[in-house]
């Protein structure tokens, strides 16, 4: 672990939030407040260090970028303070204003750069038929040539190089819809292609379709500030996705009493013969919601388990009418 020394006395006055005190917030002592939001100019002042020396780069693959969305929600700070000051994103081929050759050579120089030391990030499944050409990310110039990026070519070159990779959603962490029954793409998912390609960069998954703004931000900062998080069999952090939505759901008490509903519309009972899957799905989406904590998705209909593995095959159908 990094020295947790203090912030400057004066900035500690000013905003009275030390470094420590942010590292406790976020490891879990604030358990239920949104990351994302949670940023003042003193925490981001105490990553500025880690910053200069751990870029990110961001890779889009065979998905629908909803991910990249659900990054755009965080809304304390601006996201635009998110990326350049708390994650130091660097490339993100939605969001940047560069493109072409340009945005791509300076990809790579970043990676040459800072090898071993940058995190990338996945977001999609990476298709591996017809040679990687399902997705094409980009074209680079070489020599008067034009050579073609697929998504398999990024992957394997990038992936080889960071010093760790976030696999973003759950088409990246495992698969997800684009490797659903009937794909004809070959899509993977980060892990299994970092295994058939013999490459040793170490995985963390964010699965969700598409994951909280927090569970993205907040493992970049672990990463920046203490290293891999404590990781389940899954490749998913602990620190988000160690509690059953089922035992924390806030229908659990109606389950407990044998009363269930009758249609998604019924204001009580619980939904689990409606089709839900909370009793096998692991996440803190209870506590955290979404949309500024607005609700989640039992508030609404029920859990269709989008962050397991095997989903969503292994979790249709996802609405079982009584």
């Amino acid at each position: 672990m990094k020295d947790e020394k203090m912030l400057p006395d004066e900035q500690q006055m000013k905003t009275g939030v030390s470094r420590r005190d942010f590292l406790k917030a976020f490891t879990g002592t604030a358990a239920g407040i949104g990351i994302s939001q949670m940023f003042n100019p003193a925490l981001v002042s105490a990553l500025q260090e880690e910053l200069k020396n751990h870029p990110v780069l961001w890779i889009q693959g065979q998905g629908c970028t909803g991910c990249s969305v659900s990054l755009l929600n965080s809304v304390e700070p601006t996201i635009a303070k998110v990326l350049l000051d708390v994650i130091s994103l660097q490339f993100h081929p939605t969001v940047m204003a560069s493109e072409g050759n340009t945005a791509m050579e300076n990809c790579y120089e970043i990676a040459m750069k800072y090898k071993g030391k940058f995190s990338l990030v996945v977001e999609g499944a990476i298709p591996t038929a017809a040679d990687g050409k399902y997705c094409i990310c980009g074209e680079m110039h070489r020599k008067g040539m034009t050579i073609e990026k697929t998504m398999v070519d990024m992957t394997k070159e990038l992936g080889s190089a960071a010093g760790s990779v976030i696999a973003v959603g759950t088409c990246a962490a495992y698969g997800g819809i684009p490797a659903a029954e009937g794909n004809v793409t070959g899509a993977t998912s980060v892990m299994d292609f970092f295994k058939q390609y013999g490459i040793k960069t170490p995985v963390i998954n964010l699965p969700g379709c598409p994951p909280h703004p927090d569970w993205i931000v907040g493992s970049v900062v672990h990463l920046l500030t203490k290293g891999i998080p404590e990781l389940d069999d899954a490749g998913r952090p602990n620190l988000f996705f160690g509690e059953n939505i089922h035992d924390n759901c806030p229908r659990v008490d109606a389950y407990d009493e044998g009363e269930m509903s009758a249609s998604l519309s019924d204001p009580k009972g619980c939904r689990m013969d409606l089709g839900c899957k909370g009793p096998d799905v692991y996440a803190d989406c209870y506590k955290r919601k979404w949309n500024s904590g607005m609700n989640w998705c039992v508030d609404n209909a029920v859990c269709i388990g989008c962050v397991e593995p095997g989903f969503p095959d292994g979790m249709s159908p996802f609405y079982e009418p009584m």
